[in-house]
């Protein structure tokens, strides 16, 4: 079915649920924006790198799970059966990741971005990766998990979607990098519809790890021949 489609489910949650998932989010909002800032900005490949990041990935982790109940979700076919969403999202992260390389290309050719995206992909080019790839798709698990999960339940009927995403972006502005603070817009967005259509986090969890991954294994090499392509015009 679309993605405007919502699967028919009822996960209110009680009052003092309810309450307890508001003060929980709101504390571990807090303390993911600033270790989020902090992780990124530590050297590349080092230690503080991999801890600083994997602490972030915790701390989304611990903040939904202490959030209260999470649902994974289900996807609706057109003969009515419900099923776990597992295809359908990660195809949809295929063709998010095809969008954002086509921006990419763009980005090469506007300084800001550029430079923006070049400092994100430093820790990839010079980080082991095998370590990266597990932070990667660890922060995209936890993410999914915290945004799409405890804090879009804590928000209710009061436009879960355009909220949370609110909230994913300022946070990303930590960062203190335009490149993220604009994928965190675009993909928030699409994060959030999916969690809106499927009652669960199953299908952005799956969708942002695909996209993680992919994003991780092509764009540096497509930034690096920028660079080469770069150096030898100034020759």
């Amino acid at each position: 079915m679309r993605l405007s489609h919502q699967v028919p489910r009822d996960h209110r949650d009680p009052d003092e649920v309810f309450r307890r998932r508001r003060q929980v989010v709101a504390a571990f909002s807090v303390a993911g924006a600033g270790l989020l800032g902090a992780s990124l900005s530590t050297r590349p490949a080092s230690t503080a790198f991999y801890v600083s990041t994997l602490g972030v990935a915790a701390t989304w982790v611990a903040g939904g799970l202490a959030s209260g109940p999470l649902h994974l979700g289900w996807v609706q076919s057109r003969d009515e059966m419900l099923r776990r969403p597992v295809a359908t999202p990660i195809a949809t992260g295929v063709a998010a990741f095809g969008f954002f390389y086509g921006c990419a290309l763009v980005a090469t050719r506007i300084p800001v971005l550029n430079d923006a995206i070049a400092r994100i992909l430093q820790f990839a080019d010079q980080g082991a990766t095998p370590l990266v790839t597990l932070t990667t798709c660890a922060n995209g698990v936890a993410e999914e998990v915290f945004f799409r999960g405890a804090l879009y339940a804590a928000l209710g009927e009061a436009h879960p979607v355009a909220l949370s995403t609110a909230v994913y972006t300022v946070t990303t502005v930590t960062t203190r990098n335009p490149a993220l603070v604009l994928a965190a817009g675009v993909m928030g967005t699409l994060f959030g519809l999916q969690r809106r259509a499927s009652g669960g986090i199953q299908a952005p969890i799956l969708t942002h790890v695909t996209w993680s991954v992919l994003m991780l294994r092509y764009l540096p090499p497509l930034f690096r021949q920028r660079r080469r392509l770069v150096d030898s015009a100034s020759l």
